[in-house]
C-alpha cells in the first residue's frame, strides 16, 4: 500500500502523539493509505520546512501538495470515513475561518510553546 496522505507531526509533543496515535489506530485497523512521520525522522528540507516551521502546526502531504494548519487537518480528516463527516462541516464556510482562528490563534501557538518549554527544560537538564 502507497499512502496518498502522509501525516508529519511531532512526536515529542504528547498532545500531538495523542492524537495521532489515535488516528494512527484506526488507519491501521482498516489498512488505509494513510502514514504517519515524526518530523524527527523526516527529511523536512526536502519539503521546504524547517524543524520549527514543522513542529509550529500539523503538516500533511496529500496526494503530493503540503498543507498545513486547518487545511492538513481537513485533508487527515478527509482520509479517515468515520471523520469525513466532520471535514465536510469544519469545511463549511464561516466554520472552516473559525476552526482556522482557533487553531492558528489557540491551539497551535498554546502546543508550540509547550515544544519550547519541553526543549529548553530538556537542554538545561542535559548541561547539568
Amino acid at each position: 500500500m502507497t499512502a496518498s496522505t502522509i501525516v508529519i507531526y511531532n512526536a515529542n509533543c504528547p498532545i500531538c502523539s495523542r492524537e495521532i496515535a489515535g488516528y494512527r489506530r484506526y488507519c491501521d485497523a482498516r489498512a488505509l493509505p494513510v502514514a504517519f512521520r515524526d518530523l524527527d525522522r523526516t527529511d523536512l528540507g526536502a519539503l521546504g520546512l524547517t524543524p520549527e516551521d514543522a513542529a509550529q502546526r500539523l503538516h500533511v502531504i496529500d496526494d503530493g501538495t503540503l498543507l498545513a494548519g486547518t487545511p492538513a487537518f481537513l485533508a487527515l480528516w478527509s482520509a479517515m470515513p468515520r471523520f469525513r463527516p466532520l471535514a465536510r462541516i469544519v469545511a463549511l464556510p464561516g466554520l472552516r475561518q473559525f476552526a482556522t482562528l482557533v487553531y492558528e490563534g489557540l491551539a497551535a501557538p498554546a502546543l508550540y510553546a509547550l515544544h519550547r518549554r519541553r526543549v529548553r527544560r530538556a537542554a538545561a537538564q542535559a548541561g547539568r
